[in-house]
């Protein structure tokens, strides 16, 4: 099991304060008789549990945090942001993860591109007036109203790039037609097939997940231990926001009521394959496993309609598991397809000069 290998570092975490004391009285100290004669030194568990799960702040990561405020209405979404220059890559999280997911990643793209994560309605900081409405159209609506907010009439290149269900949600953003300046899509581990298959066992899933914590640090252990993320330091910055305290039950629960938004599964997933093939840009499907391309995707991959990369050793979390192939990938698919902050750049073609203000 993958847990088990985040639990061989924990008899380590004093090594470099035994180590100290051992150079100090390396003089006075007499040899062991035997390798066996005395246990070794062990932090306390409570102790080295806390500080290996506790929160890392998302601003070692991303430079900025804005809210953005959608006209005429309440609806309010978090975005953090990093990176000023080249291209937006637009970051949307699938659901129960927060746009921090893509922390650790945006730290490397930042150093190419702009990288702008949302908290999707439902998520994260992001406050909506219905914060259950996860149906396609409404967030589909909700990434083109933030991006309206934030770049006006004239944005620069956007690469949408999505995760699970938020892969969803770009493929719908590409399938309007109404960004202009959209110049890539990224859909990260989702296909419609073994979506649209997974339906029936979500509610159990969901249920089956420990549901109350007594404290953010067990909630970000539980993560790693229990499989869904793999990366102790990506779990340390992404599972704090995805958390809410209730006063009430005097514990931390999640922030997305997931299991009440059922209503909306099948229209996250229906037609994904066909609306993804017929994006006019350059796409890149990002795999955790080989077996999951349905039919319409593996024609579409033998015709050469996108690339394909299968990420090893790695989660459903690609972004958060492996956050530096994750940033790479990312960067080589942009400098592949010659994206430039303004589009596709064609080599020997000068672009008029902005006039300055």
């Amino acid at each position: 099991m993958e847990s088990s290998k985040n639990l061989t570092s924990l008899p380590e975490e004093g090594q470099e304060d035994d180590n100290h004391e051992e150079q100090e009285g390396k003089e006075s100290r007499k040899p062991s008789v035997s390798a066996f004669a005395s246990v070794p030194h062990r932090p306390p568990s409570a102790q080295s549990s806390l500080q290996k799960y506790s929160p890392l702040d998302w601003k070692e990561f991303f430079d900025r945090e804005e809210d953005v405020c959608i006209p005429n209405s309440n609806d309010v979404f978090h975005v953090y942001m990093a990176g000023s220059e080249g291209p937006v890559v637009f970051c949307l999280h699938g659901g129960g993860y927060s746009g921090l997911s893509f922390a650790l990643s945006a730290s490397k793209i930042k150093e190419k591109a702009r990288v702008v994560a949302i908290d999707l309605r439902g998520h994260g900081k992001t406050s909506t007036e219905n914060d259950l409405d996860l149906s396609i159209e409404t967030m589909s609506t909700d990434v083109l109203a933030v991006l309206k907010e934030m770049y006006g009439d004239s944005p620069p290149a956007i690469v949408l790039v999505g995760h699970s269900m938020g892969g969803s949600v770009a493929v719908h953003v590409s399938a309007k037609k109404a960004l202009c300046s959209l110049a890539g899509l990224v859909v990260v581990d989702v296909v419609e097939g073994t979506a649209m298959a997974s339906l029936v066992h979500m509610q159990k899933i969901l249920s089956n997940r420990m549901q109350h914590f007594s404290s953010i640090e067990k909630a970000v252990e539980w993560s790693v231990k229990g499989g869904s993320l793999r990366n102790i330091d990506s779990a340390r910055i992404s599972v704090p926001t995805t958390l809410k305290y209730d006063d009430s039950k005097k514990c931390y629960v999640y922030r997305a009521r997931l299991e009440e938004t059922e209503q909306y599964w099948r229209g996250w997933y229906e037609g994904l394959s066909e609306k993804f093939l017929s994006s006019p840009v350059p796409k890149l499907l990002l795999l955790a496993g080989t077996d999951r391309l349905d039919r319409a995707l593996t024609i579409g991959q033998m015709q050469g309609k996108f690339q394909m990369v299968v990420v090893r050793h790695t989660g459903h979390a690609i972004q958060e598991d492996v956050p530096d192939e994750f940033a790479t990938l990312i960067v080589n698919f942009i400098s592949r397809n010659r994206i430039g902050p303004h589009g596709v750049e064609i080599p020997g073609l000068r672009r008029p000069s902005q006039p300055q203000h």
